[in-house]
């Protein structure tokens, strides 16, 4: 019988799980290649054979999404596997029917048939939009069940962007790590936290393989999910973050709301700086559909150490990158600690952008007054660092997850933003985790 030939749909993480867990030397499929979007400098490479197994000798090609349409026409694509998140229902769909005229069928994997099942007790976390606040909200959790005695493993969502054979299993256990990885800007904001409070982490690009070897050290297994994406593994514990400065993008955002029907627990971040109507926009909405979810209220409190350097000065904001470009916010952490510590001005940046940050800003035009800290590459960063000593302002607030000062030489007056989760009644995390590890 003829092989099905598809062609999945990705952005460097779930499209290659995916492949590994639905594909990989199956008989039935010939996966012509992997398309790639949203991450800049991803395509125009292979899944390498070490990873593509038997049936691919010569890897798997990975091309633009824009050749999309040429693609399914020329290699007589029948099935085409849609395998990136944090996209709206509207955009999901325009894919679907773009696909569905061109002839072939717009498949969605589901959760089951994807999701590797742990000899450990696993606990996922998961969000409905990119920047809701779960990082915050693992650490959370890594802290309770560390004091509680149990020796927590952290496996993060993939952002395998270098080596892609190298990059079959990672673990990061010290800042060294990073280095010895090559790790982009993005990959140290979600690495360094983890490190930086004694749990080790886990990372690549093989998902079972990356299990097995977690397994070994883990006495309770802790997904921390990225881009909104589904979890990897069968959750024993399923939480879900919401964010009510978005509200309605819980159930209107793929796959956030899969995530929503599937928690055990939604955490809604943020409340202290959100409007009323929009906390009860999402509280309504989780009641609807899912009823049965245990619902944590939680504030996300900004800190700096020296408010000086930011009252009336002009500021330049540098905020976490995903979450300003397809994560869609207008604001970070940045901003929030600029207006809350008495900032004059907020200096835009885009009259000194460099390079390939230049093109970021032409990209999504409606970023607006604040720098995205893209680091996908040795030129990204260099050309973050020339964006950055470029800049009329008084002083930097970095709004990212790690130090950007270890990484970048910052000649302004710098500070860091710090922000953890912060319960807020009844229950909370260590209520629920203490009926979980019981």
């Amino acid at each position: 019988m003829a092989k099905k030939r598809i062609l999945i749909m990705g952005a460097a993480g779930r499209d290659f799980h995916n492949f590994n867990t639905l594909f990989r030397d199956n008989e039935e499929y010939e996966v012509v290649s992997f398309t790639a979007t949203q991450i800049p400098d991803i395509d125009d490479r292979k899944y390498p054979a070490e990873l593509a197994g038997k049936l691919y000798p010569d890897g798997i090609p990975i091309v633009p999404e824009e050749k999309l349409a040429e693609l399914i026409t020329e290699e007589n694509i029948e099935e085409v596997y849609f395998s990136y998140s944090d996209v709206s229902n509207q955009y999901i769909m325009e894919k679907g029917q773009l696909v569905n005229s061109l002839g072939a069928h717009f498949v969605v994997a589901g959760a089951k048939p994807t999701m590797i099942e742990s000899s450990k007790p696993l606990i996922s976390v998961t969000a409905v939009r990119t920047g809701c606040g779960k990082s915050q909200t693992t650490r959370k959790i890594a802290k309770i069940l560390t004091d509680a005695g149990k020796k927590v493993v952290a496996i993060r969502h993939p952002m395998p962007y270098g080596d892609l054979a190298a990059q079959k299993v990672q673990r990061y256990g010290s800042l060294e790590d990073l280095q010895k990885h090559n790790c982009t800007i993005e990959e140290m904001e979600e690495y360094e936290p983890h490190i930086v409070s004694g749990v080790i982490i886990y990372a690549g690009v093989d998902y079972e393989a990356i299990l097995r070897e977690a397994e070994k050290e883990a006495d309770i297994i802790l997904w921390d999910g990225g881009n909104n994406d589904m979890c990897f593994y069968k959750a024993d514990l399923s939480i879900v973050v919401a964010d009510p400065h978005r509200p309605g993008d819980e159930i209107g955002y793929y796959p956030g709301f899969t995530n929503l029907l599937l928690a055990d627990v939604v955490v809604i971040n943020k409340i202290d700086t959100a409007d009323l109507e929009d906390i009860e926009v999402v509280r309504e909405n989780i009641a609807c559909y899912n009823p049965d979810a245990v619902v944590i209220d939680a504030a996300s409190p900004l800190t700096v150490e020296d408010p000086s350097i930011i009252r009336g000065k002009k500021v330049l904001c540098v905020e976490d990158g995903p979450t300003l470009t397809h994560g869609g916010m207008k604001y970070g952490a940045g901003v929030m600690a600029a207006l809350k510590y008495g900032a004059c001005d907020l200096v835009d940046p885009r009259p000194y952008a460099a390079g390939r940050i230049a093109r970021t800003f032409e990209r999504y035009p409606d970023i607006g007054v604040l720098l995205p800290a893209m680091g996908y590459g040795r030129e990204q960063v260099e050309d973050l660092e020339k964006t950055i000593s470029r800049t009329e302002c008084d002083a930097v607030v970095i709004g990212t997850p790690i130090d950007l000062g270890r990484i970048l030489d910052i000649k302004q007056p710098s500070v860091r933003v710090k922000y953890d989760l912060d319960e807020i009644g009844q229950p909370d995390l260590a209520e629920v985790l203490e009926r979980f590890t019981k």
